[in-house]
């Protein structure tokens, strides 16, 4: 990676991180269902949660001072969030949402999408 991708990375993981954090606010109905049924309170509530902290995940990031920070914390919220997303594949898409959100194919689909989310957190610790 050259020093100018290195300069850009975090932000493309900002903006990734704000961008899906932020969509919890504009759109919770879409991932309302994949909230496991099996947490405690609504799914709404924890639709929200994971949203503040996917936003804060990429205010960490967006601070060269708490730069490593954001890039573990967005790891970590990354994988707190796969099982959810391994649920909807296994039970065939999200049915309740619009093509092609409620096929299974996309469901599997997005799984192996989620990889180089985990690479660019990780880059993003690793300094």
């Amino acid at each position: 990676m050259s020093d100018a991708d290195a300069g850009r990375f975090p932000w493309a993981m900002v903006a990734l991180m704000g961008g899906a954090g932020t969509t919890h606010f504009t759109n919770p109905s879409f991932y309302d269902p994949i909230v496991p049924k099996w947490l405690p309170g609504s799914a709404r509530t924890w639709t929200y949660l994971s949203g503040v902290a996917e936003l804060t995940c990429a205010a960490l990031m967006a601070r060269r001072s708490t730069r490593r920070l954001g890039g573990v914390a967005s790891f970590a919220t990354i994988l707190a969030v796969w099982p959810a997303n391994w649920q909807v594949a296994l039970d065939g898409g999200m049915k309740e949402q619009q093509p092609p959100f409620d096929s299974a194919a996309a469901a599997w689909i997005r799984l192996p999408l989620q990889l180089p989310m985990f690479w660019g957190a990780w880059k993003v610790a690793a300094g």
